[in-house]
């Protein structure tokens, strides 16, 4: 290379350092101009952002330091609650070692309690063995029960066919005392009337009337007997009582008083197994008694 290049170079870049002017016209050519330009916006804007950063980091560190005083009175806080809980892990602790006592005693007597109950096992299995064999026998003996209930119920049967014709022969008994009753009634009435008859007769009276079973204002009256002199009212028991005499004297004046004011009427107590007492309360009375 020439000295005179050399020497071109060496001026033209002193010119560079020392002229600002030729400086901004070299770079104008060579369009770093614009790019310092840009540089210097970015430096400008750089400052504010910084500047503007710099007041939010201030404002970032008054809201630490609002953080850092609420976290003290939360780390104050965690103590207290730190001591507290420490004091009660204590209390805790001293309670569970009283309530591992208690549980070690228990232990204890829950061991003492399955040695019992196993001891009870044992007779439990005993007893079973007994109540299976009595089991046993109670089959054997519901099977004889159920004989007997068979057997019972077959005499029930019986005894109720046994019932049925001693009802039947109940019924019959009763229909023959009935006509028995009324036959001997009958029976005795009628000597009661030849009786009536045959007196009347011997005192010249004559028999207008008899009716058995007469009724008169609803009562019944055995044989009623009229003849021209007397009414006859007859009362026909069997075994007369003490009150029969009493029921023949009020029929006796219940006929004198509605059918035959002005005759004479004449209580007459027939039948038979008249005993002397009552002859003697019934002749006492007024009372006729004819026996047979």
């Amino acid at each position: 290379m020439s000295s005179a290049t050399t020497e071109l170079k060496r001026e033209f870049l002193k010119l560079l350092e020392e002229d600002e002017e030729f400086r901004l016209a070299v770079a104008a050519k060579l369009g770093l101009l614009e790019i310092l330009n840009e540089l210097r916006r970015l430096r400008e804007d750089l400052n504010k952002h910084m500047i503007e950063s710099s007041k939010r980091f201030e404002a970032i560190e008054r809201k630490l330091l609002e953080h850092d005083k609420r976290f003290e009175a939360i780390e104050s806080e965690l103590k207290k609650l730190r001591e507290d809980f420490n004091r009660h892990v204590k209390e805790s602790s001293k309670r569970f070692e009283a309530i591992e006592r208690k549980l070690l005693e228990h232990d204890k007597r829950f061991e003492a309690i399955e040695r019992k109950l196993l001891e009870h096992d044992k007779r439990f299995e005993a007893i079973e063995r007994k109540l299976l064999e009595h089991d046993k026998r109670f089959e054997a003996i519901e099977r004889k029960l159920e004989e007997h209930d068979r057997k019972f119920n077959e005499i029930i049967e019986q005894i109720k066919k046994i019932w049925e014709v001693l009802a039947d022969h109940s019924r019959r008994l009763a229909n023959l005392e009935d006509a028995l009753g009324a036959l001997t009634e009958s029976t005795y009435a009628k000597f009661t009337l030849d009786a009536i008859m045959y007196e009347c007769s011997a005192q010249n009276d004559k028999v207008v009337s008899w009716q058995r079973n007469a009724r008169v204002d609803e009562e019944d009256i055995d044989l009623l007997v009229v003849t021209e002199k007397r009414v006859y009212v007859v009362e026909v028991k069997v075994r007369p009582k003490h009150e029969d005499v009493g029921r023949v004297l009020a029929k006796a004046e219940l006929v004198k008083s509605k059918l035959f004011p002005d005759k004479e009427v004449i209580p007459v107590l027939t039948g038979t197994r008249i005993g002397s007492e009552i002859v003697s309360y019934a002749v006492g009375k007024g009372v006729r008694v004819l026996s047979w």
